[in-house]
């Protein structure tokens, strides 16, 4: 079952709540999410990758670059809507997405979320995730931070900001999870999520991923120690440069 055809699409959007226009900053002599690009084709674990923006300035900056850039709506209201979009036409079978803003890319997190598929041959998992252990009690009860509670084979139940599950006796008999937001999908996964009309429990938590679940498809999570360098404030990009260094 090794013919998948894999591809990675890199959702850009050029707003962000916390720190505009993060993606076009320079690290180590290019823009942020032209390291992120190459760090991606660099794993050599894709047939295409590819940029999906919203923006002009961003298409413009990274076709000087030569990377392969595709202009999506600017209406999407979640990054499974936008890479449905930018995928409808293209040839493949299962589509990961990497965060823009990552450009320490982990190509083993990456090989983990590929791997649910190739040994998927019944075609039972629509989508895989990452998630990791978490232990502190602030970062728990923090509902920035997106918690997954899953079954004995990994298989996600429920997603939640709140701090699930809850300790009704003061202890929990199950670890934490944090949810990653990388994801990895089949296509049809994908447009079918486009089709969906949003139910309550997205609505309520303002989590895409619950749509999937209120609709039956099966997330199965991978457990990793790697969190991911992620850039969301100046701080992040200062530490992120220092990392490069």
């Amino acid at each position: 079952m090794n013919s998948l055809k894999i591809i990675a699409v890199i959702p850009a959007r050029y707003a962000s709540t916390r720190f505009p226009a993060k993606l076009v900053q320079d690290l180590g002599g290019k823009p942020v999410v032209v390291q992120t690009y190459l760090a991606t084709v660099a794993t050599q674990l894709f047939d295409e990758v590819l940029v999906a923006t919203d923006h002009q300035i961003i298409f413009d900056l990274l076709k000087e670059h030569n990377v392969n850039v595709v202009m999506s709506s600017d209406s999407h209201e979640s990054g499974s809507d936008r890479i449905a979009e930018v995928i409808e036409n293209i040839n493949c079978d299962i589509v990961v997405n990497v965060q823009g803003d990552e450009p320490f890319v982990n190509k083993e997190n990456l090989q983990s979320l590929i791997d649910i598929f190739k040994k998927d041959i019944e075609q039972k998992i629509d989508l895989a995730s990452l998630m990791f252990e978490i232990n502190d009690l602030e970062t728990i009860n923090n509902p920035n931070n997106v918690k997954v509670v899953v079954d004995q084979n990994l298989k996600a139940l429920y997603f939640s900001r709140a701090a699930i599950p809850f300790p009704r006796d003061g202890k929990s008999y199950v670890p934490y999870y944090q949810h990653i937001g990388v994801y990895a999908y089949r296509k049809q996964a994908l447009l079918d999520f486009t089709k969906w009309q949003m139910k309550g429990l997205e609505a309520t938590e303002k989590l895409e991923q619950l749509r999937y679940l209120e609709y039956g498809r099966t997330i199965q999570m991978v457990l990793t120690n790697h969190t991911g360098v992620g850039i969301d404030t100046k701080e992040d990009l200062d530490k992120a440069r220092l990392l490069w260094e």
